[in-house]
């Protein structure tokens, strides 16, 4: 088992300008633009933490909480929370900021699942999370729980839509 790594080893900062290409007509940044900033920062994260290549397993749900209107930064911050074998659980906190007043909103939070794989494209083993604050303390105790509604979730989602053909793949090529 690989030696422990604190919560600091893995924790990420990003910030972007909003601009008029990363809008919709009513001037606040796309949802897909910050589900995109939320992927690449847990990914960015998620490296430092386990030092291997990632791939994203899950995203939990996204409420987004506030708008992140045009000239505004969108500031992202994120950092391990919890370890199993091979899959690593990343909590991104999203806030807007006013550059001109300085005035700063929760735009929004979640948690995704990161899974290191080694060369061969297949799981390989990271090492646990030390949590250093009691933020990390809290979402560390608590990890267990939302793993075991993820798994859950899927389960569910698995017997409900696995009777329509639609998950069936089909060779269209004649």
């Amino acid at each position: 088992m690989a030696q422990p790594v604190p919560v600091s080893q893995s924790r990420t900062i990003k910030t972007a300008l909003v601009l008029p290409s990363d809008t919709q007509h009513h001037h606040t940044i796309f949802g897909g633009r910050v589900m995109y900033y939320i992927d690449d920062v847990a990914a960015i994260c998620a490296m430092r933490h386990c030092r291997s290549h990632v791939v994203t397993a899950s995203v939990d749900s996204l409420d987004f909480l506030s708008p992140v209107k045009i000239g505004d930064a969108v500031n992202l911050e994120a950092f391990v929370t919890w370890t199993g074998r091979t899959s690593m659980e990343v909590f991104v906190k999203v806030f807007s900021e006013d550059l001109l007043t300085g005035e700063k909103n929760l735009t929004v939070t979640c948690f995704l699942t990161m899974v290191a794989v080694g060369e061969d494209g297949k799981p390989k083993e990271v090492p646990p999370v030390i949590p250093e604050t009691e933020e990390e303390e809290v979402l560390y105790q608590t990890a267990p729980s939302r793993r075991d509604k993820r798994r859950e979730r899927k389960q569910e989602l698995k017997e409900s839509l696995g009777q329509f053909s639609f998950m069936q793949v089909h060779n269209t090529r004649k």
